[in-house]
C-alpha cells in the first residue's frame, strides 16, 4: 500500500519520463573567473564519517544529488546588525554594500552583449531590504529542459557555516533564464565572514515539475496506528527488519547494495 495510491496514471507517466536525449541542464558562464560547476560528491568532500560513506547509502546519495556551485572569487562581508560591508582582494578597508558589480565585469558585459542590453549586467553581490539578508551571484546562468526546475540550497551534508544560513528556493529554469544566485541570512555581527572560491557556495538539484505539484503533494495517505497496517505492510516491515537477520548476523551495507543494484 503506497502513499502514491490514487494518483492518476498520466501524472505518474509524466513523473517517470525523466530521460531526455539532451542534457537535463546547461550552465552558462558569464564571469570568466567562476569555477566550473562540479558534480556533487558522495563523500561531501571527505567530510562525512567513513562508516557512513561505506554503508549509509541514503546519506551518500543525498550528498551526490546535484552540482556544486562556487563563487567567482574570495571575498568577505561584515554585518553590524544594521549595515553590510564587504571587501575583496588586498583591500584593507570595508566598502558599504548596497549592490556591487564583480570587478571589471560591467565593462566586459557591455563589450560582449547586444546593444539593447548594455548597462544591464547583473550585480555580483547585494543586500536585500530585509535586515541581514545577502544575495550572491555565482557568475552563472542556467537553462533546463521543459518541465525541469532546480532546487537551490545549502550543500548537502557539508557542515553549515555558523555565521550564515541559506534560504532554499526552487527556480523554474526551463522558462526563467536569469542569474543563478543564492540568498543568505547573516547570523553573526561585527565579525568578518569569508567566502572562498574553492568551497561550494551552494548546491543545485534537478527537480521534475510534477514532483512538487500541488496535485501530487496533496495526494497522500496516513496510517493512524498499528491497527491500520495491513498484511502487505507487515510483510514489508518483516522483509526490512527481520529477514536480513539480527544486527550481528545481517551483512553490512545491505540497503546500499540493494539500492545500487536497483539503479542499474
Amino acid at each position: 500500500m503506497g502513499i502514491q495510491k490514487g494518483i492518476e496514471k498520466s501524472d505518474l507517466a509524466r513523473s517517470s519520463a525523466l530521460v531526455s536525449p539532451s542534457p537535463i541542464i546547461k550552465f552558462y558562464r558569464m564571469i570568466e573567473d567562476t569555477p566550473k560547476p562540479q558534480r556533487a560528491d558522495r563523500s561531501a568532500g571527505g567530510l562525512i564519517p567513513t562508516r557512513a560513506f561505506r554503508y549509509c547509502e541514503p546519506m551518500t546519495t543525498a550528498s551526490a544529488f546535484g552540482w556544486y556551485i562556487f563563487p567567482p572569487m574570495d571575498f568577505s562581508v561584515l554585518w553590524n546588525g544594521s549595515e553590510i560591508f564587504w571587501q575583496f582582494g588586498d583591500m584593507d578597508s570595508w566598502l558599504p554594500l548596497e549592490a556591487a558589480q564583480y570587478p571589471g565585469f560591467s565593462d566586459h558585459f557591455d563589450k560582449n552583449s547586444p546593444p539593447q542590453l548594455k548597462g544591464y549586467a547583473p550585480p555580483f553581490i547585494s543586500r536585500a531590504p530585509e535586515s541581514g539578508v545577502l544575495k550572491i551571484w555565482s557568475g552563472l546562468m542556467v537553462k533546463t529542459q521543459p518541465d525541469w526546475s532546480i532546487l537551490v540550497r545549502q550543500p548537502a551534508n557539508l557542515p553549515a557555516h555558523s555565521a550564515y544560513e541559506h534560504f532554499e528556493g526552487i527556480i523554474e529554469t526551463d522558462r526563467w533564464f536569469g542569474p543563478l544566485f543564492t540568498n543568505l541570512r547573516l547570523r553573526k555581527t561585527d565579525m568578518p565572514i569569508s567566502f572562498r572560491r574553492d568551497m561550494p557556495l551552494m548546491q543545485i538539484q534537478p527537480l521534475h515539475r510534477s514532483t512538487y505539484s500541488e496535485k501530487v503533494l496533496k495526494d497522500f495517505e496516513f496510517a493512524e496506528d498499528l491497527n491500520s497496517f495491513d498484511d502487505e505492510d507487515w510483510t514489508d516491515y518483516k522483509a526490512t527488519v527481520l529477514d536480513p537477520g539480527s544486527a550481528q548476523e545481517r551483512p553490512r551495507g545491505l540497503y546500499a547494495k540493494t539500492s545500487r543494484k536497483n539503479r542499474k
